[in-house]
């Protein structure tokens, strides 16, 4: 007697059974290889537009991968973006990052801010996750000894050493004051920049705190105004840089106005408003590209602009460079397992459109960039590569 009733019921759960197999193999019904990319960076909040600049340039690398049917080892890879928000909060960062753990991602882009950064990297580590930052420049992210912590800027020590040293030498500052938001990125650049004063022979006023919640400066900047400063070199964020700008306008405080990446937005001129002045905000952003190099950052930001109806802040282009680094490891590899695909990554050499990418044994790039820009006509305009 032939089972024959039992046909379809079968075949239903054989189905459901390979559907299953698949998903746990990570791989689509279409035979695609599932690879989890995941980014974090704030896109609530003060600096939203940052984040969601970040998240934009992931987006981008992301499609341009799929398009270009890309395979690792003999299978086409589909790869999919798990985007989360930190609101650069470090608590609100881990709590983003242990999801991307448990989501078991092939390896993280971010976060944007290093105060989210550094405690978000412990997890990483523990769980084996390659990650790359693309605008986290605190020193103390790859001086943790974790194998697999890349950055793909310039950190504080280059970038906050490199304006100090101009403070003096190029603005000729003669009474220079430093305020930082007390955060990971603030205070660290702000340090540096100190340090890169003195090495200058420059003359250090007065050093003022603030947050990166704050909106009134008006006591921290009066303080400063009876130094007479005539450079005022802010570490934080361009959130709170531009209402310090307008502050400093209404006080009567003359000073040229300086500060890192996190201030070098094209957000920062309606930020500040009036305060801005003609050349009278200098600014340095981690990286950069000049010569040849420089038509495929500007076709980046042509089509960037297409795509998503917005300027380039600062870090989209680096985190569009990060995805697609991190591809390029696990097609060397031949595989998109962490712990395969990790040794490609450290050796990668890439060409991208914010330069070549290579790291050093820490994971920080070599040779790193930085742009020094001015603003002029409410508008960035670059002054200089350095290296």
């Amino acid at each position: 007697m032939k089972l024959s009733y039992l046909k379809t019921p079968l075949t239903a759960v054989a189905v459901a059974a390979v559907a299953l197999t698949l998903v746990a193999c990570g791989k689509k019904g279409d035979g695609a290889l599932v690879v989890k990319i995941g980014h974090v960076a704030p896109t609530s909040g003060a600096i939203a537009h940052l984040g969601k600049d970040n998240e934009n340039g992931a987006k981008m690398a992301i499609e341009e991968l799929n398009a270009a049917g890309l395979k690792i080892g003999d299978k086409v890879v589909k790869f999919e973006l798990l985007a989360e928000d930190d609101g650069a909060d470090p608590k609100q960062g881990t709590a983003a990052a242990q999801k991307l753990v448990d989501a078991k991602v092939n390896g993280i882009i971010g976060h944007l801010n290093s105060g989210t950064t550094i405690p978000a990297s412990q997890l990483y580590n523990g769980a084996g996750i390659p990650q790359i930052s693309p605008s986290a420049t605190n020193p103390k992210y790859t001086r943790q000894g974790y194998a697999g912590a890349f950055r793909v800027v310039a950190d504080d020590v280059h970038l906050g050493g490199t304006l100090g040293k101009y403070a003096v030498e190029t603005l000729k500052g003669k009474s220079i004051a430093v305020i930082d938001d007390r955060t990971a990125y603030g205070q660290g650049v702000a340090e540096e920049f100190e340090k890169a004063v003195k090495a200058a022979g420059g003359n250090l006023v007065g050093h003022e705190f603030t947050t990166d919640k704050s909106s009134d400066f008006n006591s921290i900047l009066t303080t400063l105004k009876g130094k007479k400063p005539d450079v005022v070199f802010f570490g934080g964020m361009d959130a709170v840089a531009g209402p310090m700008l307008k502050q400093m306008k209404q006080l009567g405080i003359n000073a040229k106005f300086m500060g890192g990446d996190g201030i070098c937005t094209t957000e920062l001129a309606k930020l500040a408003a009036d305060g801005m002045g003609e050349e009278n905000v200098f600014c340095a952003e981690a990286g950069g590209v000049e010569g040849e190099q420089k038509a495929g950052m500007d076709k980046f930001r042509t089509d960037f602009k297409a795509k998503f109806n917005a300027d380039v802040q600062v870090y989209a282009p680096y985190v569009y460079d990060a995805v697609k680094v991190m591809a390029q490891a696990m097609v060397t590899a031949g595989s998109a397992d962490p712990a395969k695909y990790l040794p490609a990554l450290k050796s990668i050499n890439y060409k991208g459109v914010t330069g070549n990418i290579a790291f050093d044994e820490k994971g920080d790039i070599k040779n790193g960039a930085l742009t020094l820009y001015t603003y002029k006509g409410g508008k960035r305009e670059q002054i200089a590569v350095v290296r």
